[in-house]
């Protein structure tokens, strides 16, 4: 919140976003802007993100991914880039980019030592997200998804503030306390006039390996009571998978069947929403 006191939008940002946002350089052209993010951490937002980006590369569109999660950043080594270093020049930052294409940009691939803390205040992890737009050559790409950090703190801010987001995906999973910080999470996204696309729901039941049921761990009142309360779509649930869980063991960008046949109608209620939102 911190950096908002001399911005001349001062207690108007929500009703004069335009003001807020920062120039992009001339190289860029990104179509459509997803942010994913989540109330509280340890629910697989960063997995997801990583799941969205694959999914639309694989169905043919360009697509980059921006890790603004600064410190905890966790993309590189799911995207399999681990050891990898973004280029720089004096006024550019080239991503580093996968096997399959996809643009990534991420602290950690800027750093010398990736174990390297960053031990930074609020205006400084602010200012690096918003060159993470602004100074990234991403060129043409038709999405970027952007790993948001987990909560409501001032990068959140920053990123709504000061990038043109299509729409917001939250991640959740099936605890009413959970569900609880994410509508914290909604509530800033609705005050910011940000479009929200949906809800995804991580870790909400088990494949029985003998007759194939689903088998819950909850209930699933709570979702349903929270997507009502909040007016949210439900963009699909996930199981408990180990293709899920081990993806940054993995650093392969090839997606394992039953997980694409689950993740694919959650990707295309995505583009859905983002078509909606027009």
């Amino acid at each position: 919140m911190s950096e908002c006191n001399s911005c001349p939008s001062n207690g108007g940002c929500s009703k004069d976003k335009e003001n807020c946002m920062v120039k992009n350089n001339p190289y860029n052209n990104v179509k459509k802007i997803i942010g994913v993010m989540s109330g509280k951490g340890g629910v697989g937002k960063s997995s997801i993100s990583v799941l969205i980006a694959r999914h639309l590369k694989e169905m043919g569109y360009s697509v980059g991914i921006l890790d603004a999660d600064v410190t905890g950043p966790s993309i590189p080594n799911l995207m399999g880039l681990r050891g990898k270093k973004a280029e720089t020049n004096e006024e550019f930052i080239l991503p580093v980019e996968t096997q399959s294409g996809i643009k990534t940009i991420s602290l950690n691939l800027l750093l010398q030592d990736e174990n390297q803390p960053v031990i930074w205040r609020g205006p400084l992890i602010s200012g690096a997200v918003k060159q993470f737009w602004t100074d990234v050559i991403w060129g043409e790409l038709d999405y970027l998804v952007i790993d948001m950090p987990p909560g409501t703190a001032d990068v959140a801010l920053t990123v709504m503030q000061s990038i043109p987001i299509s729409g917001l995906v939250m991640v959740s999973i099936p605890q009413e306390l959970v569900s609880m910080i994410v509508s914290k999470a909604v509530n800033m996204a609705k005050a910011m006039n940000i479009s929200i696309l949906g809800v995804i729901e991580n870790m909400s039941y088990i494949t029985c390996p003998d007759c194939g049921k689903k088998i819950k761990f909850f209930n699933g009142k709570n979702t349903e009571k929270f997507l009502k309360e909040m007016n949210l779509k439900f963009l699909g649930e996930l199981p408990m998978l180990s293709s899920v869980s081990n993806l940054s063991e993995q650093g392969s960008e090839s997606i394992d069947e039953s997980l694409k046949k689950i993740f694919n109608p959650i990707v295309t209620n995505i583009i859905n929403s983002l078509e909606e939102k027009r």
